[in-house]
């Protein structure tokens, strides 16, 4: 991908609809996070994503993700559809796929297909979504494959808009979203790199304290307005992690435009932004 005339990188978008699939009503789950993020539910193909951000002169990250026993949903989009028509639109879009660790073998030998026959550069965990805690040495043989082709991994830290609202909470559990588990991975598998995705919100300094020790770990800055961020994560953006911070939206339901408005109340140093905002993210994705 040719970086020089990017104005950034998005590191966290999703798509929830395949080419295949027409507009239907949002779903619940869909309904209740755009109510979390107040806006209004959308879902987007891989190619409206793509056009989209190439208006915005912006590369992106995409993914959607994969929970084994969710019920089977014929208008979401699969890891190989995603990878296919991200490589169409390969300009602006950077395909990651997501394997529930659930999968156990059958998904590691997934994912060795995805990274051999279908060039995905990434992979997205949700630790809460996918109920399951990041440390567990059950999950090791997926990392140990996604270290072994110098690939990243995404994982989702902290408070998470899925299920918010729902009954329950959705049956979803929070804990597995702590960053502090990322810290045993960074240390077991010390190349791979991993991005920390969003304000891990209750638990930020422990994000920073894996990111401050941990070489290849970085933070992405999405799923939250700029300006809810958390003083802390705005002080270490701007001194020591200033090379390990990463532009990124959770697109659609924090759209560039609202993000980058919102960043201009921050106190976020201007010498930073390129680094926030492409260049870091460049090293992070070995697009260099």
């Amino acid at each position: 991908m040719e970086t020089d005339h990017l104005k950034a990188i998005d590191v966290h978008t999703h798509v929830q609809r395949s080419t295949h699939a027409t507009p239907d009503t949002p779903s619940e789950a869909l309904t209740s996070m755009a109510q979390y993020f107040r806006t209004t539910p959308k879902s987007y193909t891989v190619d409206e994503l793509a056009a989209f951000y190439r208006d915005q002169n912006m590369a992106a990250v995409t993914f959607t993700v994969d929970v084994k026993d969710a019920p089977e949903n014929p208008g979401q989009p699969t890891n190989e559809e995603i990878a296919e028509r991200a490589h169409a639109n390969s300009d602006v879009l950077i395909p990651f796929a997501s394997v529930d660790p659930a999968r156990g073998a059958e998904g590691v030998r997934w994912a060795r297909r995805l990274i051999e026959e279908h060039g995905v550069r990434g992979f997205k965990f949700h630790p809460t979504a996918q109920a399951f805690q990041p440390d567990d040495r059950a999950v090791y043989p997926l990392y140990e494959v996604i270290q072994e082709a110098g690939l990243p991994a995404l994982f989702h830290t902290g408070q998470t808009g899925a299920g918010a609202g729902q009954r329950g909470g959705g049956g979803l559990k929070l804990r597995y979203s702590n960053p502090i588990y990322l810290d045993d991975v960074a240390a077991d598998f010390p190349d791979l790199t991993i991005i920390m995705a969003h304000p891990s919100f209750p638990w930020q300094e422990e994000a920073i304290s894996v990111a401050l020790h941990k070489p290849l770990v970085y933070i992405d800055l999405s799923g939250w307005s700029p300006k809810y961020f958390p003083p802390i994560l705005v002080q270490y953006a701007n001194t020591l992690l200033k090379d390990k911070v990463l532009f990124g939206t959770d697109f659609p339901m924090l759209t560039p435009e609202r993000w980058l408005a919102d960043l201009e109340k921050t106190g976020i140093r201007d010498e930073v932004k390129p680094k926030l905002f492409k260049e870091n993210a460049i090293r992070a994705l070995g697009l260099g």
